[in-house]
């Protein structure tokens, strides 16, 4: 496609949670942050919520990579990434990632049970499963390791699950607990916490934080960090003009500008240009259904005033 023509590796504004792409802008550095902090300090729930497309799973991805690339934390077991295998046994945390929580409560043990790797027999009832999981974080425990489970999309969890989760946390030493929960969910995951069932749940939060888009200041070196990771060569291919109808048009949204960029590329490309202007912005937004279009009448009724007023003033010169 392009990038032979913009002199890319790779396409710098995929739609898959590349760790490597990672941009450490304010906000998002505070929520890794607030993650590392949190773990380390052993302690409840963490919650972490922010709007669809706001990067969740792409921050949720380098919590876990940085925690366990740590010198003072090292493995991780479960299936998060193809790439991350069991280690050494010295190892301070041990991590599971569940993509999907929108599990009744024995088949999330059994999730939990599977990235821990615990073998069962397929009849087991819950009861059991629920006993060889708290054997298990014993264990970790004897060894000095940390158990922390990531659930990505939580706001789709039963709420019996999420009650589950919580007695499961109940275990713990005379230091510690034996298994931390990261809750990773849209803003409809703080109306769940609000129910009355869950309420001792929602006592046991002791860190959250609300996950924003990024500043108009930020896109231009999102922009240019993920062409640059991605091979390119130059300063940027966006326009500044480009840059500021881009923020606008994707309220400043990970996921939207990376469509948006995307198609503006594909669009400056078919017309053999070597940079991203608005014009090519504007017809990448129009073709994307979810980016903010409330600013084209206004474009469109400026444009018919000026034409208004150039008449006038051609009118008023001819007399």
């Amino acid at each position: 496609m392009y990038l032979e023509h913009f002199g890319l590796r790779e396409f710098p504004f995929s739609l898959t949670p590349d760790t490597s792409f990672f941009f450490a802008c304010a906000n998002y550095q505070e929520a890794l942050n607030t993650l590392l902090v949190a773990a380390r300090s052993g302690e409840g729930f963490i919650k972490i919520v922010g709007e669809v497309g706001n990067g969740k799973t792409l921050l949720c991805r380098k919590f876990l990579l940085t925690l366990n690339n740590d010198k003072t934390a090292t493995t991780a077991i479960g299936t998060q990434d193809a790439s991350v295998e069991e280690t050494k046994s010295s190892a301070k945390f041990v991590t599971a990632y569940i993509p999907n929580p929108y599990l009744e409560p024995r088949s999330l043990l059994l999730a939990l049970a599977g990235e821990f790797r615990i073998e069962l027999d397929s009849s087991v009832d819950q009861h059991q499963v629920l006993k060889e999981l708290t054997l298990t974080l014993l264990n970790y425990a004897r060894e000095g390791k940390r158990v922390l489970v990531c659930l990505d999309e939580a706001q789709a969890m039963p709420l019996e699950s999420l009650e589950v989760l919580r007695l499961l946390t109940n275990l713990e030493t005379e230091k510690r607990k034996l298994m931390q929960v990261v809750l990773f969910g849209q803003p409809e995951l703080n109306e769940r916490l609000k129910q009355n069932s869950v309420r001792q749940l929602r006592q046991r939060i002791s860190f959250q934080y609300d996950l924003k888009g990024l500043r108009r200041d930020e896109l231009d070196r999102y922009l240019r960090h993920r062409l640059q990771i991605a091979g390119f060569q130059g300063e940027t291919l966006f326009t500044r003009g480009a840059v500021a109808l881009l923020h606008r048009v994707s309220r400043g949204t990970p996921r939207l500008i990376n469509i948006i960029a995307h198609k503006a590329l594909l669009l400056a490309y078919g017309q053999g240009k070597q940079q991203v202007t608005s014009t090519h912005i504007r017809s990448a937004t129009a073709d994307t259904p979810e980016a903010r279009k409330d600013w084209m009448p206004w474009v469109w009724a400026g444009i018919g005033v000026f034409l208004f007023l150039a008449v006038a003033l051609i009118i008023v010169w001819l007399q």
